[in-house]
């Protein structure tokens, strides 16, 4: 595949991918007379066989021998397996308490709490630029909090939740395939026990609530797989700087979904922490643009210098081969 077209399937598959989690609100919004703890067992219960299905279609079995003999790699992977499942319950709560602005908030500031996780765990040094954006980011959630009259919980929970996951999938190193295979192995039974003890008290809603009910449930499985395929096929066609500024598409959506569709409030404080924080983002983006930019800026200019020592070298050559004929 030719590098513009391989860049051009990319971002369909990005573009799709984002699309899909920034549109997921609609899907658990069908659900609303689930409870959250119900549906969050749904989607993990189901997402097991949707992995299966994966690998079949796939072929891809020979990882699995290997990582049962790395235990470290194995308890890092139940600890994001964890960490998803308190994101996915939250996120899932939040959608049935029409509170999807203040969960796109959650994701809107993720990448500067990912910031912050990498100057305190990883001992990575921050550019001017970066120092600032998470500044500004800080004081949005102190404007928040005022606005809210309480620390906005639900939004740094879903922060620092998915940015913990990115740090755990970050050690690990594990193909995105393979991780949610396992992860999802992991949450299986837990899932199934939660359902089986609601379906026992009778307060299981998956046959009860009709047909079309209990199919959107058993798909939930889906609707968690198909964003996370679609990330994958992207990621490995685009550089990360692009990456990266896909990934404020689905919180904008929610963002707009919140407004627009399930029409929750947004008073003037609540304004002014968005567009503090939107500041922080166009300025990381900023920043990470400029420096993709130097670094291909370089890259040339090496690769020029390169070109430029090599040519004596060959002249010289070419002129031993002509003395000697």
């Amino acid at each position: 595949m030719q590098p513009t077209s391989q860049a051009r399937t990319g971002l369909i598959f990005g573009f799709t991918a984002y699309g899909l989690w920034g549109l997921l609100p609609l899907y658990w919004h069908l659900l609303e007379s689930t409870p959250a703890l119900e549906t969050l067992a749904h989607r993990m219960a189901w997402s097991l066989p949707t992995a299966l299905l994966v690998l079949v279609l796939m072929g891809r079995w020979s990882w699995i021998r290997p990582l049962a003999r790395q235990p470290k790699k194995l308890g890092l992977l139940f600890l994001a397996a964890s960490v998803i499942s308190v994101n996915w319950g939250l996120f899932i709560w939040a959608v049935a308490n029409d509170r999807v602005i203040e969960a796109s908030l959650g994701y809107f500031i993720n990448p500067l709490v990912s910031i912050a996780f990498g100057v305190l765990m990883l001992r990575e040094r921050l550019r001017p630029a970066q120092w600032l954006a998470v500044g500004i980011g800080a004081l949005a959630v102190v404007v928040l909090s005022v606005g809210y009259g309480q620390v906005p919980w639900l939004s740094i929970t879903l922060a620092f939740s998915f940015a913990t996951y990115g740090l755990l999938k970050k050690r690990v190193k594990l193909d995105g395939v393979e991780s949610f295979s396992t992860e999802t192995a992991m949450q299986f039974l837990p899932a199934l026990g939660v359902l089986l003890y609601l379906g026992t008290r009778g307060d299981a809603t998956f046959t009860t609530e009709g047909l079309g009910h209990g199919l959107l449930l058993a798909c939930t499985g889906i609707a968690t797989a198909l964003p996370l395929i679609f990330f994958g096929a992207a990621a490995v066609r685009l550089p990360l700087s692009t990456i990266g500024l896909l990934q404020y598409m689905a919180p904008a959506f929610m963002f707009v979904l919140g407004l627009l569709v399930f029409h929750e409030p947004m008073p003037p404080e609540r304004w002014a922490g968005f567009l503090l924080v939107w500041t922080a983002l166009v300025l990381l983006t900023w920043d990470a643009l400029r420096r993709a930019h130097h670094g291909r800026v370089e890259l040339r200019t090496r690769a020029a210098a390169a070109a430029a020592a090599d040519q004596p070298s060959s002249a010289a050559t070419t002129d031993s081969i002509t003395a000697r004929q």
